[in-house]
């Protein structure tokens, strides 16, 4: 079977749902204005797995439409240091946009998402339940909006960290 097909293009339609911070945030401005609920979340989602996916159809039920921001290679290696991500950006984000409970998805090259939120300003921002309230970045600026803060339990066994040190020990 051929997948390249005109028939057989799965991939042209989540890849759409890959874009940028502009064409996101007048999609947002636009369904706003219909009265639909905006949820964001934002993480760098390398290895996804069912705590990834789990999450993300939480968060999508809080709302109408999901953003989530992927954080960049560039990114990832501030935050989670050398060796890391493992999948490139562009790979990551197309995972995450082949979920069909996810929206939108939005590459970030920003050590925070914080310009990501203020620009949007969802309805309600989420985070894993690993975040304090008073550390997420963006909360005040959601909530100085009317907006909401959810947090959103972790999936207990399910970490990228804890998989590739389970690949590590499997390694000869």
């Amino acid at each position: 079977m051929n997948l390249t097909t005109p028939e057989h293009d799965f991939m042209g339609t989540y890849l759409e749902k890959i874009q940028d911070l502009e064409h996101t945030r007048e999609a947002c401005d636009r369904l706003k204005a219909l009265g639909k609920r905006i949820v964001f979340t934002n993480g760098c989602f390398d290895i996804l797995h069912p705590g990834h996916t789990r999450y993300l159809r939480a968060a999508r039920e809080l709302g109408d439409h999901l953003v989530v921001a992927v954080n960049s290679d560039r990114s990832v290696r501030a935050i989670k240091g050398a060796g890391r991500p493992i999948l490139p950006e562009k790979a990551r984000a197309e995972l995450v946009a082949a979920l069909g409970f996810v929206d939108a998805v939005i590459i970030f090259d920003q050590d925070d998402p914080l310009e990501v939120i203020t620009r949007l300003l969802p309805h309600i921002l989420v985070k894993g339940g690993d975040w304090a309230e008073g550390e997420i970045i963006g909360a005040d600026v959601v909530k100085g909006a009317g907006g909401e803060v959810k947090r959103i339990a972790l999936v207990p066994g399910y970490s990228t960290s804890r998989i590739m040190e389970a690949i590590l020990k499997k390694a000869p």
